[in-house]
């Protein structure tokens, strides 16, 4: 009885140790900023990378207002990764959102933009779901973004 239940509680803790080991976040920053360079340079885009990693090109500033961290939006989106495998975009119409209720890259790369303005945000794991999957993006995934900063609410 006594090797049973022991056996049991050594099972419980490794199968817990193997969750822990499955849940350690990995750094992928180094891949991450090598793949958005080279996706730079294969589609010619003259992109600015921030102090964060953020990479983002602005195609049409915009006229507008200019967000802030904390301002609520409407943007028009399309979302993909480097190899072109589109995993979320809106309707024309937009969406609208708190920017301190989004991944950091969005945080960070819409104020940017003035209404109006559109662009590509080059987000690297870090700002965006990292070591974690999230629906259809596996974790470690760059995400590339089409945006249009139509409103601030």
């Amino acid at each position: 009885m006594k090797s049973t239940l022991l056996a049991l509680i050594s099972l419980l803790f490794v199968s817990c140790l193997s969750d822990n080991e499955s849940s350690k976040s990995v750094d992928y920053t180094v891949q991450n900023d090598k793949e958005i360079v080279d996706y730079i340079a294969k589609n010619k885009l003259t992109a600015t990378k921030t102090d964060s990693g953020l990479y983002y090109v602005v195609n049409e500033a915009g006229t507008g207002a200019q967000p802030t961290a904390s301002s609520n939006v409407t943007v028009a989106y399309k979302g993909y990764f480097t190899n072109g495998n589109v995993f979320d975009e809106s309707k024309p119409e937009g969406i609208s959102f708190g920017l301190n209720q989004v991944i950091k890259g969005w945080t960070e790369g819409i104020p940017f933009f003035k209404e109006g303005g559109n662009g590509v945000l080059l987000i690297p794991s870090h700002l965006g779901y990292g070591s974690n999957d999230n629906g259809p993006i596996p974790g470690g995934s760059v995400l590339i973004f089409n945006v249009k900063l139509i409103k601030v609410n």
